[in-house]
């Protein structure tokens, strides 16, 4: 067996790169303010051992730009994120990119996720945003069955040929359950239909991981996790617009036991393992080092 390397967290390490304070815009003003910075991190992590390099667009959608004014940079600024993806993987030499696709109106919020009407041609178009430099497609933060069902009708209506990878955040104390309640099982016959190529948890708690990687491995697909190392999710982070300074980091969740969660995952059979938010370099040479001591990886 063979595992895939995704990098770690990509928006929180340039807000803490970038030393600003926090908006709502988040990462995607610090690639506005600070040019450059995100070619530097994924070079970071490409060093530490990644396989993938994560594309700074997570947030970069219409309703997150449009109360700054800024909806007509929606183009832009999805060409220098892949720009600075390709320039990192160019540099290094060897690696895959991934278009990352966040969810529409907010995080960890699926009561607010627009219709099917609304939402498929919005990530039909963002996916046609990110394949040019892309290798593959990743939906992340995926919180319910209907906002898997439209990112993966988004994706075949885009028809980009490109592999589709979803991604999907769990309730943080029980990992059989998806943010909004509904069960991880039912995710199944939507992934089945739907073309996804494989199948994650991400932006949880690591150990809500377990529970929810043994029904991905009924799925048939390549699956995984990367979890994020948050204390919780607070309800000022629930609120409309929030800053990323309302989440506190654990202190409990540092390279070597990050690496612990993630061999317990590759154990249950994941394939493909990384990190999110509050975990950097230093927590992908970690995990780096301990697979390919078992012979997991190059």
């Amino acid at each position: 067996m063979s595992v895939t390397l995704l990098d770690g967290g990509i928006g929180q390490e340039m807000v803490a790169r970038a030393g600003d304070r926090p908006t709502p815009l988040w990462s995607t003003r610090a690639m506005m303010d600070h040019p450059g910075l995100l070619q530097g991190i994924h070079a970071d992590y490409f060093a530490a051992g990644a396989d993938i390099a994560t594309t700074n667009t997570y947030a970069i959608h219409r309703d997150r730009l449009a109360p700054d004014g800024l909806e007509h940079l929606f183009a832009p600024l999805h060409a220098t994120a892949l720009a600075e993806a390709q320039a990192a993987r160019d540099a290094h030499g060897a690696g895959r990119i991934a278009g990352s696709i966040g969810p529409l109106a907010a995080t960890y919020r699926p009561e607010l996720h627009p219709d099917a009407a609304t939402a498929v041609p919005l990530y039909a178009e963002m996916v046609r945003m990110v394949a040019p430099g892309a290798d593959l497609v990743l939906f992340e933060s995926v919180a319910s069955l209907s906002h898997a069902e439209t990112a993966l009708a988004g994706a075949a209506a885009a028809a980009t040929g490109l592999p589709v990878w979803l991604s999907a955040t769990l309730d943080d104390e029980d990992g059989t359950r998806l943010r909004s309640g509904e069960a991880v099982a039912d995710l199944l016959p939507i992934l089945d239909g739907g073309g996804a190529a494989a199948v994650l948890a991400n932006c949880s708690a690591p150990e809500a991981m377990p529970p929810a990687l043994e029904v991905f491995a009924r799925s048939g697909l390549p699956f995984g996790a990367y979890a994020n190392g948050f204390t919780m999710i607070t309800k000022a982070f629930l609120e409309n617009r929030p800053t990323s300074d309302t989440l506190t980091a654990r202190r409990d969740m540092g390279p070597e036991i990050y690496a612990d969660h993630v061999l317990r995952w590759v154990g249950q059979g994941a394939t493909i393992v990384g990190g999110c938010c509050e975990t950097g370099p230093a927590h992908i040479a970690e995990i780096a080092r301990r697979l390919r001591e078992a012979g997991l990886h190059d």
